[in-house]
C-alpha cells in the first residue's frame, strides 16, 4: 500500500539514452505533520538478477571479469570488474533470466537454482531491486566457452575460483562488487561445501 505521507508534485526525464534518468519533485509529511517539498534524481534501469555458481566436490566458483566504466572513471585503473554472473531482466522473470544470463556469460546450463533474497543495491537514487541466487554446477554442464553476446559488446572472461580465494579476495580489495561481496558471504554462512 502507498504511504498517505509522499505526493508526487513533478517528474521531469532528465535522460532517456540508456535508461532512464527523472527528476522528481515530492512532498514528503515529517513525524510532526509538517509537510516538506524535496526533489530527487532517480535513475531507472530496471530490475536484475545475479548467480553465484559454486561446485561442491572442487569448492570453487564461477565468476566472470569484464570491463566497468564506472569503476574506471572512480580510478579502478583498468576498469576491470570481477564479478558474480548477472543481468537485466528486460521482459523475463528472474528465474528465466538469470537462467539465460548464466549460460551466455559463464557457458554453464544450470537448470536448478535457489532465489535466496532480493535487494535494492543503491535506494538513494537507482530504482533496481536485484533477485539474487545461487546454484551449484559441475563441468557436464558446460556447453560453451561463455564470455556473453557479441550484439551485447561483452567481452567476459570466465574465472573459475577457489572459494576461500574469493573469500580473500574480498579482504584484499581484488573483489569489490557488492553483489559479488554479498553472495560469497552468503556461501560462507550457509556453507554447501
Amino acid at each position: 500500500m502507498k504511504s498517505k505521507s509522499i505526493k508526487i508534485v513533478d517528474s521531469k526525464i532528465l535522460s532517456d539514452s540508456w535508461s532512464v534518468l527523472k527528476q522528481i519533485t515530492f512532498d514528503y509529511q515529517k513525524e510532526n505533520g509538517i509537510w516538506e517539498r524535496q526533489s530527487r534524481e532517480v535513475y531507472d534501469r530496471g530490475d536484475g538478477a545475479v548467480i553465484l555458481l559454486y561446485n561442491k566436490q572442487k569448492k570453487t566458483v564461477i565468476l566472470t571479469k569484464q570491463f566497468r566504466l564506472t569503476t574506471y572513471m572512480n580510478g579502478n585503473d583498468s576498469g576491470m570488474l570481477i564479478e558474480a554472473c548477472a543481468g537485466m531482466l528486460e521482459e523475463n522473470n528472474p528465474e528465466t533470466c538469470i537462467k539465460q544470463e548464466a549460460e551466455e556469460e559463464t557457458g554453464y546450463h544450470i537448470s536448478e537454482i535457489e532465489k535466496i533474497f532480493e535487494a535494492y543495491m543503491t535506494p538513494g537514487s537507482v530504482t533496481e531491486i536485484l533477485h539474487f541466487f545461487i546454484a551449484a554446477y559441475e563441468e557436464t554442464m558446460k556447453l560453451s566457452k561463455g564470455g556473453g553476446l557479441k550484439e551485447e559488446q561483452e567481452h567476459i572472461e570466465v574465472l573459475e575460483i577457489a572459494f576461500e580465494e574469493a573469500l580473500h579476495m574480498i579482504t584484499s580489495g581484488a573483489i569489490k562488487d557488492a553483489k559479488t561481496i554479498m553472495l560469497l558471504q552468503y556461501l560462507k554462512i550457509n556453507s554447501p561445501f
